[in-house]
């Protein structure tokens, strides 16, 4: 008889939610006209494209790296750094189709390697080092990816909202999003 707690709803979740933000992003962004995808708003913000950059950079460096290193080394060895602006120089001219190809495919491979983890209940509380906060649980980073997606989603939103901001006239009042 197999006495193992079956996967973790919490893996079941996350991977629900990170699955869908390649398809969401490509069937949002692909083929946009580049002043959708270019605007920021203002110094040391992103676009839509720099989303898209740092969340190719992320799935690269930051999530599956960070929870390898935890289930492997727990406290005894902190996380590498993560350069959140790093992307601005290594994806410097790649088009939107590659970075949302790029962010598929690493995407798929860091699903299918979390899955195969084949995390439990009980692993939910283990523990790694954050280089900043110090003791985290491997709970804590699963879901710190599933809200960055979700942030970065309402980002682009917010974005793209503004640049039209000028165009809606007297609706500005009912429309919240352009004043935050």
């Amino acid at each position: 008889m197999n006495t193992k707690s079956p996967m973790s709803e919490r893996i079941r979740e996350t991977v629900g939610v990170l699955d869908r933000s390649p398809q969401l992003l490509r069937v949002w962004l692909h083929g946009l006209p580049e002043p959708l995808v270019t605007d920021n708003e203002g110094p040391d913000t992103f676009s839509a494209r720099d989303v898209v950059a740092h969340l190719v950079q992320a799935e690269e460096d930051d999530w599956m790296p960070r929870v390898r290193m935890l289930m492997q080394h727990g406290e005894e060895r902190a996380f590498v750094p993560f350069d959140r602006f790093d992307f601005r120089q290594r994806y410097e001219g790649a088009a939107m189709s590659e970075m949302l190809d790029r962010f598929d495919d690493l995407r798929g491979m860091n699903l299918i390697a979390l899955r195969a983890m084949g995390l439990r209940d009980e692993d939910m509380e283990r523990k790694g080092v954050h280089p900043d906060f110090g003791v985290v649980t491997l709970n804590q980073l699963l879901s710190t990816w599933v809200v960055h997606d979700l942030s970065h989603l309402g980002q682009i939103a917010r974005v793209m909202a503004k640049h039209m901001a000028e165009d809606v006239g007297p609706w500005r009042a009912y429309l919240p999003i352009l004043d935050r």
